[in-house]
């Protein structure tokens, strides 16, 4: 490439798009207001901009009732994987309407259709889609899903795993990953008295994750545990991360602008 493509990452949380205590809940409101977010936003960003949603209480319930992403899975098990799948395809459609709706050029992309697993963990990943969704200009989506799993029959991919599969391949496709923004519902990571830690370095993180535990609702990934350690993995690859409370009005438009926004910073 003569020049070096800009990128950031994006992952819209499950529990900021649906309601993870209930089963399939939309908050369809919220969805909206960062469609519209984006859309605006788009015409002003420096570089593309890879979205990934969560599963929330599409995928995240279905997952826990089939017992998918534990182990290997028997004819009864790969039956749920089906179901599984097709809650989490359920969700991404919605997403995708209220992106279309927003004015956004949205281009789908399940993972199960580019990515395959063994144990649990990405291990085939085919870029050709996505790269050329991202040079024509438009806006690829993915999300969590059900990927076929060498070892397992089917395991499920969540948008973190996906975010670190993806990041390296791009790399060396010449793509210079500016940053990555978490959206969810807090202000980031918080001390022990409830009050945002602005800042973490890598090295700040270590048993940082079993402090912040897991997702209100259900959640079969590990929620901000997850999102954690993922940004912390980014952070080794020089990717920097923000995780931010994506419930305030404009607040992911201003972090889009590349505005200083309340929340986390995860640097290198």
């Amino acid at each position: 490439m003569s020049r070096t493509p800009r990128l950031t990452l994006l992952k819209l949380g499950g529990s900021l798009i649906t309601d993870k205590t209930g089963v399939e809940s939309v908050r369809q409101d919220a969805l909206d207001r960062l469609a519209r977010e984006i859309a605006r936003a788009l015409p002003k960003l420096r570089g593309g901009l890879l979205i990934g949603h969560g599963a929330g209480s599409f995928g995240h319930v279905a997952a826990r009732k089939h017992g998918v992403g534990k182990g290997p899975l028997d004819a009864r098990g790969l039956r749920g994987a089906a179901r599984t799948q097709d809650r989490a395809a359920a969700l991404h459609r919605i997403v995708i309407a209220a992106l279309l709706r927003a004015g956004a050029p949205t281009f789908s992309l399940a993972p199960s259709s580019f990515l395959t697993s063994r144990s649990g963990k990405p291990r085939t990943v085919g870029l050709d889609a996505l790269c050329g969704a991202l040079d024509r200009g438009m806006l690829p989506v993915i999300y969590g899903d059900v990927v076929q799993d060498e070892a397992w029959g089917a395991s499920i991919c969540s948008t973190e795993n996906l975010f670190l599969a993806l990041a390296p391949r791009l790399q060396r496709k010449g793509y210079r990953i500016q940053r990555a923004l978490w959206l969810g519902e807090t202000e980031g990571i918080y001390d022990s008295e409830g009050r945002t830690l602005s800042r973490l370095r890598r090295k700040d993180l270590r048993g940082l994750g079993a402090a912040v535990g897991g997702s209100r609702g259900t959640d079969v990934t590990g929620g901000m545990a997850h999102r954690l350690d993922a940004a912390g993995r980014l952070a080794a690859r020089d990717i920097p991360s923000l995780i931010c409370d994506g419930r305030v009005r404009g607040r992911l438009g201003r972090a889009l602008a590349g505005k200083d926004v309340p929340g986390t910073h995860v640097v290198p």
